[in-house]
């Protein structure tokens, strides 16, 4: 919104291969026509910079035994660059992002970060929870996005490193004040990033509050699988296992209904390119200048499988499996190209795309949505896999 043996068939997406369970599925999607694993699973830190207010923030660089390299820095818990092989075994970043931090703080778009304490979208800034009503601040029109003005992409984050065997992960916490853009409760928060053996990206998260509020955290890394900045991602193929998606109305705000995919542009229950319909003349693409919108998962509680993508150039894989009710697949409509990312490629239009795993949006003002409130003495968890193979040439 503004992102395997691996499951190829599009029927995944409504019934996930019948006899195997999920973890069974992950656990098959080691890379293709790849040189075997030898490294040593390795975390090193370096110094990024430093904020105008003097704060240090670090880098710290994940390496897993199949060579898959994650860079991730303290300031928003932001993946700097995330490096997996191809067909042929070359690693690419394929996350967009910036060279310095200075970008990060002054012209970001979300790139990379972790948001919080609620991702997407709350109409009007604004909901009642317990008899009150909250006012949050007002950062998207008439809407909040993404945590506010200073959201948990603009906090920085303390940061564990730790090495388990072929496992490497970092750990990331953050404490989120009371009344804190307008928040309720203080919410001590937990992010997990744990790149595993066969080229998979696990997260995390887990937080606690001492008063009632709503949580609502997701990974905003924008994808291109051909490599970040070498072109866009029309020619993508997407698939999504939902039957349904939250339409919106002119602010982006979903109208409460959860209307069916069939018939529309939105039906990616079978492998489509990103931009084969992406131009059609349909209302709820007009008013996002693309796709934009939440999308309500097949399956109930647990670990499952929630989208494909495919570049068929490169041959990369990224396969998408979490907890969470609800996807958010944005298109990279408000890249304009310019933002001049990292090695200096621009980013233009549709550039980058983003699978963002949550719960949907302005869900505290929808009581017929899945809940968003955290009460206190309960642990808000939730689990999302990042899991990347590649298919060899057609």
């Amino acid at each position: 919104m503004g992102g395997r043996l691996p499951v190829r068939s599009a029927l995944v997406s409504a019934f996930c291969l019948l006899c195997l369970t999920v973890p069974q599925l992950i656990a098959r999607t080691a890379p293709m026509n790849l040189q075997t694993a030898t490294r040593t699973p390795s975390v090193r830190k370096e110094p990024f910079g430093r904020l105008p207010d003097g704060t240090a923030v670090d880098l710290y660089t994940m390496t897993a035994s199949s060579g898959m390299e994650a860079r991730v820095m303290t300031y928003g818990g932001i993946i700097v660059s995330l490096r997996v092989p191809d067909r042929q075994g070359n690693l690419d970043d394929v996350v967009l992002g910036f060279d310095s931090l200075r970008q990060y703080v002054e012209d970001s778009p979300y790139f990379g970060a972790i948001v919080g304490r609620y991702g997407n979208r709350i109409a009007k800034g604004s909901f009642t929870l317990n008899g009150k009503t909250y006012r949050l601040a007002v950062n998207n029109g008439k809407n909040h996005l993404h945590g506010g003005l200073r959201g948990f992409d603009k906090a920085v984050w303390n940061a564990v490193p730790a090495v388990d065997g072929d496992t490497v992960s970092l750990t990331l916490t953050y404490t989120s004040k009371n009344l804190e853009e307008g928040y309720p409760g203080t919410l001590t928060t937990r992010v997990i990033y744990q790149l595993t053996p066969h080229n998979r990206l696990r997260i995390v998260y887990r937080a606690a509050t001492d008063a009632p509020t709503v949580v609502n955290l997701t990974q905003h890394s924008y994808f291109n699988l051909a490599g970040a900045g070498t072109g866009d991602i029309l020619a993508h193929l997407m698939t999504i296992a939902a039957d349904r998606y939250t339409p919106v109305d002119s602010g982006l705000i979903p109208t409460g209904e959860l209307a069916p995919v069939e018939g529309t542009p939105f039906d990616f229950r079978k492998p489509q390119a990103i931009g084969l319909r992406i131009g059609q003349r349909d209302p709820q693409l007009e008013r996002a200048g693309g796709y934009d919108h939440n999308f309500v998962l097949n399956g109930g509680p647990g670990l499952k499988f929630a989208a494909r993508v495919e570049e068929p150039g490169s041959g990369r894989v990224m396969e998408v499996y979490t907890t969470e009710p609800g996807l958010q697949f944005y298109s990279g409509n408000f890249l304009d190209g310019h933002l001049t990312g990292k090695a200096g490629r621009r980013y233009l239009h549709r550039y980058g795309f983003c699978l963002e795993t949550q719960h949907f949006p302005d869900s505290p003002n929808h009581p017929s949505f899945p809940t968003t409130t955290l009460l206190p003495g309960a642990e808000y968890r939730t689990e999302t896999v990042y899991a990347f193979s590649a298919e060899p040439r057609r």
